[in-house]
């Protein structure tokens, strides 16, 4: 466990956090004579790290907690093996209504498309059903493969790449849910392991943040 190193700069924010606080980020910059965007990264890191409590209109206060109660780097390090939940699924051959009632009884907003043998066929999405809905098509006759993302656009993960990575590939993306394979077969297919989403890494980071 490797806990926080803080920099000079965010020390200095703690002592006035704990000496004038509540303090607004307008008023630690005019004290530290930087900008207020210059100070934004550092006040990020000590708001996640539960060092700060920071207040809508109020300003940040110091939280009391300890320096060593938060690791960052047990977040850097994490690998998406460690934290992937159960996928919700659906059979390539099964039709787009089909995938409507799946995921409103799974309660997702996101399908991993799967044939017989557990691989990766594609992704289906609740904007993906919403789309072809608004058409003239017959969604119980209409195969679920014809409305998903096919597998050579499906952006995945593997088991040993890190959250953070799996974190990236969601912002850069612009998706809600990866899922989580490893190549079988010689790398001729994926099998499905799992899915790692936005709302799980949003969980873990808040669980991490309370010091579970």
């Amino acid at each position: 466990m490797v806990s926080i190193e803080l920099s000079a700069r965010q020390k200095k924010i703690l002592e006035l956090a704990k000496q004038l606080g509540p303090i607004t980020g307008e008023e630690l910059a005019n004290h530290l004579s930087v900008t207020r965007a210059a100070l934004r990264p550092d006040l990020a890191i000590l708001t996640m790290a539960g060092l700060l409590d920071a207040r809508p209109r109020v300003g940040y206060t110091y939280s009391g907690k300890n320096v060593n109660f938060f690791n960052i780097e047990q977040l850097k390090l994490m690998k998406v093996r460690d934290v992937y939940s159960v996928p919700a699924v659906i059979g390539d051959d099964k039709s787009a209504y089909d995938a409507i009632v799946t995921m409103f009884l799974e309660d997702v907003g996101t399908l991993i498309v799967v044939d017989r043998n557990a691989h990766l066929t594609g992704v289906v999405t609740r904007s993906d059903l919403l789309k072809n809905s608004m058409g003239s098509l017959d969604l119980e006759k209409v195969p679920v493969g014809v409305v998903m993302t096919r597998l050579a656009n499906v952006i995945y993960v593997t088991p040993d790449e890190t959250v953070l990575a799996a974190a990236r590939k969601l912002l850069s993306y612009r998706i809600s849910t990866l899922p989580v394979v490893r190549p079988v077969d010689d790398g001729k297919h994926l099998e499905v392991l799992g899915v790692i989403s936005q709302r799980l890494i949003t969980q873990l980071f808040v669980e991490i943040g309370e010091g579970h």
